[in-house]
């Protein structure tokens, strides 16, 4: 039952019940015990006084042998009625009377005041009277056994009800949880009734306080995944796209070099394959890349490296097909020779795309520049840069733009949008005078720490 919220919830109820009814109980059990030893006290001593002021009256006629005398008929007694006893003693130690049910052995050797004695296996407490006056001491007493009795009986007519009204409650508790537990059963069952497609919020208008935020962290969930699947959906139909252009070309390239027998058509027709090729295998990478940054989410690779040798790398790894071109790649390091550390896959991912995208725009013969240091990465090629309207949609999937090349894909910036927010970092695009285009990552310094050279 306790593997379930709504059984935890009873027992926690039914035991909190039981234990302020149980610590109610004790308290009342001691305070009746205490209130009942403070009056039945008061009336030992209000009865000792009261005989001895008898005697004093000479309404009780201690010459007689004893008070049982006096001719009193046998009856019945319940369980508390003949609790007090009295004894009446001379003071030089001889027993004048007692009354009915009063131990014949001197039920205490204190001249005056209270005192307890046992006798006989039972334990009396006594109040003593000494009247000088009249030369008899007055012992009154009850039994102990008596008292506790009377404490017993009052706390079983406390814990008899106790026992009847916990099952009751136990019942009631039961049925108010399962009442309580509805509307959340009312959601479950919603839930498991939906369809693996609908989407739909879950409307939160009478949910009870309780329930609203996890109705509303429901909600926020689905328009995530809807979200998720839209962009899936854009990104798959747009690479089905991409990819057909290029796989149609190569079967047609391939078709004609199979077909003609001239070998300059035959040779073109090849570069065409390879160029196909290049672009595939690219559009490949980047989809791949792209899907990797963004299963990422929120998470960071963990290992850091410097950004000056992630820059180093990329420019090493792209000097071949920038060279084939005659454009080359200026590094410039910060001037405090302070490199920062990064994310060693993420930024690596948006310095390659940066730099790819920097060669393919560049005109043959250009240069491309690569610059930063604690606050920014900037990339400049020497291209036409992008008409003011399309800056906005650069990092768009598949978005190409006016000054398109034959090799880009329109994902490169996409691949560094999604590793500058994994880095807390921004894109900044801007078109440069007299040309040229500038691609920057301005970092938030959250996610850097600087690292100085010895």
């Amino acid at each position: 039952m306790t593997g379930s919220l709504k059984g935890r919830l009873f027992v926690i109820l039914v035991l909190s019940t039981g234990l302020v009814w149980a610590f109610a109980t004790g308290w009342i059990y001691f305070s009746t015990r205490a209130e009942v030893e403070r009056v039945l006290d008061a009336r030992l001593t209000e009865a000792a006084r009261m005989v001895s002021s008898l005697v004093d009256n000479q309404e009780i006629d201690v010459t007689v042998a004893s008070l049982d005398a006096v001719a009193i008929p046998p009856r019945q007694h319940n369980a508390y009625e003949r609790q007090i006893s009295c004894q009446i003693w001379s003071l030089s130690g001889s027993l004048l009377g007692r009354s009915d049910g009063a131990p014949e052995t001197r039920m205490s050797d204190a001249s005056e005041g209270f005192s307890e004695r046992d006798i006989n296996g039972r334990t009396w407490r006594v109040y003593a009277v000494r009247n000088e006056a009249a030369g008899v001491q007055v012992l009154v007493g009850d039994n102990l056994d008596i008292r506790a009795r009377l404490v017993r009986d009052v706390v079983k007519g406390l814990i008899l009800p106790m026992l009847l009204v916990i099952s009751a409650l136990g019942v009631l508790l039961w049925i108010g949880v399962g009442r309580g537990m509805r509307p959340l059963d009312r959601l479950a069952n919603g839930l498991a009734h939906r369809e693996a497609g609908d989407l739909q919020p879950i409307p939160s208008d009478g949910a009870a306080s309780e329930i609203r935020p996890v109705v509303t962290a429901l909600n926020g969930l689905f328009s995530r995944v809807h979200e998720t699947r839209e962009r899936e959906r854009h990104f798959l139909a747009y690479a089905a796209h991409e990819l057909r252009t290029p796989l149609a070309g190569l079967k047609t390239q391939a078709e004609i070099s199979l077909r003609t027998d001239r070998e300059d058509v035959r040779r073109t027709a090849l570069t065409q394959i390879v160029a196909a090729v290049e672009r595939t295998s690219r559009l490949v990478r980047q989809l791949l890349d792209t899907a990797g940054a963004e299963a990422a989410g929120g998470e960071r690779s963990g290992t850091r490296a410097e950004l000056g040798r992630i820059v180093r790398e990329v420019a090493d790894e792209q000097a071949g097909r920038a060279a084939a071109r005659g454009i080359g790649i200026a590094l410039m390091p910060p001037a405090d020779d302070a490199d920062p550390a990064v994310d060693e896959i993420l930024a690596g991912l948006a310095v390659r795309n940066l730099v790819e995208n920097a060669i393919n725009h560049s005109p043959d013969g250009g240069l491309v520049t690569v610059r930063w240091d604690a606050s920014r990465l900037e990339v400049v090629d020497a291209g036409d840069g992008m008409k003011e309207e399309e800056i906005g949609r650069a990092a768009e999937r598949f978005f190409r733009g006016a000054n398109r090349t034959s090799v880009g894909s329109g994902l490169g910036l996409t691949i560094v949008e999604l590793c500058a927010r994994r880095m807390d970092a921004e894109l900044v695009l801007a078109n440069l005078a007299p040309r040229g285009f500038s691609a920057m990552l301005r970092f938030g310094g959250r996610n850097l720490e600087p690292e100085r050279k010895p």
